[in-house]
């Protein structure tokens, strides 16, 4: 795994006093789960490079992301819901993968086109999934059209992209980039990897898409966060517009996938919210965003979890499912006129937020 430069892990300062807190935080989880159990699967619509595809979303039960167990980023509690003792073995995880079939099966008239495969970490890390479970998954769902496999950059291998493009699956890989913006990344989000280090896993993309010549192609889907703790709301929208830009300029990198902040438990962003200093993004802001990069060459896709809620996006409650729906629409239709058919008086609100709201104070609204 990559390594902080000294700058910013000297002893008890930057990334290493950020992962002595998520440390803290993270050791008062109490619940256990099953490793033959995945932890989510559901059935959806989503926007590929070739057109919408029926996907069927699996979330895997695996030990968890490695970073996370240093510490870890400042607003994923994912990692809470991982198996204790950081690893599952090959026959548990198969489990997983029948049980999401069978989920399959039951609630959908035909298998699904496009198949979403996240570990709350790394899929190609191998101490969360090791060699072996890897080219299983890959040969039982060999016959899909395309697989989205969720990782860092450092584990982002050609050969191991190959382990899927070889059976003719167009192959993209999930980066939870957060942001283009390498001091956001590592101060704000407490993720220790550069922007070039995600371009460096667009190149092995890139190799693995001409090794895959016409059988298959693979690509990059770079995961932004709308909205890390400890910026306001102006910088967040300005970073993610710039973010999305610089992430469409890259080769290989088709899709980026805007994912607004929600509080989740045993994170930074939790023990902030509990004390008034952060309140997640406001769905106008994602709604803005995607209005301003509609015309970049890539697809821009945003599906805010937790909608409406305190603890997720959420506008004024009265507005907040019509915007989220303009927003999912959006992501199916990259058509930035789903916009001017919602409108609200709490739009000015949030105007004057994106005016006065500045750095080092508490949110203007709650």
């Amino acid at each position: 795994m990559s390594k902080p430069t000294p700058d910013v892990y000297e002893q008890g300062k930057g990334m290493d006093a950020h992962n002595q807190v998520m440390r803290e935080i993270r050791s008062r989880k109490e619940a256990s789960y099953d490793p033959h159990e995945p932890t989510r699967v559901w059935l959806d619509e989503d926007n590929t490079p070739t057109g919408v595809k029926t996907s069927l979303t699996i979330i895997l039960n695996t030990g968890g992301c490695r970073w996370a167990r240093a510490g870890g980023c400042t607003m994923c509690g994912y990692v809470a819901e991982s198996v204790d003792g950081g690893s599952v073995s090959h026959e548990a995880l198969m489990n997983q993968i029948d049980i999401c079939l069978e989920h399959e099966a039951e609630n959908a008239d035909e298998p699904a086109e496009l198949i979403k495969i996240y570990t709350s970490g790394s899929f190609l890390d191998e101490r969360e999934v090791d060699a072996k479970s890897r080219r299983a998954i890959a040969e039982t769902f060999a016959e899909r059209e395309r697989i989205v496999l969720e990782s860092l950059p450092d584990f982002v291998d050609r050969e191991k992209i190959g382990d899927f493009t070889q059976y003719g699956i167009d192959t993209d890989i999930a980066i939870g980039l957060e942001t283009a913006t390498d001091r956001v990344r590592h101060d704000c989000v407490n993720k220790y990897f550069d922007f070039e280090d995600f371009e460096d896993a667009c190149a092995e993309a890139a190799v693995a898409d001409d090794d895959a010549g016409s059988e298959a192609d693979a690509g990059i889907k770079a995961y932004l966060l709308m909205k890390p703790p400890f910026l306001t709301e102006s910088e967040a929208v300005a970073d993610m517009i710039s973010s999305i830009e610089r992430c469409a300029d890259v080769s290989g990198c088709h899709t980026v996938s805007m994912n607004p902040c929600n509080v989740q438990r045993y994170t930074m962003v939790d023990e902030l919210y509990f004390n008034d200093g952060y309140r997640p993004p406001w769905l106008w802001s994602v709604a803005h965003v995607l209005e301003e990069t509609a015309d970049i060459d890539a697809i821009v896709v945003s599906d805010p979890v937790g909608h409406g809620s305190d603890r997720g996006p959420h506008n004024c409650q009265e507005c907040d499912d019509l915007v989220q729906k303009a927003i999912k629409d959006f992501g199916l239709r990259q058509d930035p006129t789903v916009f001017e058919q919602v409108s609200c008086e709490c739009e000015r609100t949030w105007e004057v937020v994106m005016e006065r709201e500045r750095s080092f104070n508490q949110p203007l609204t709650r």
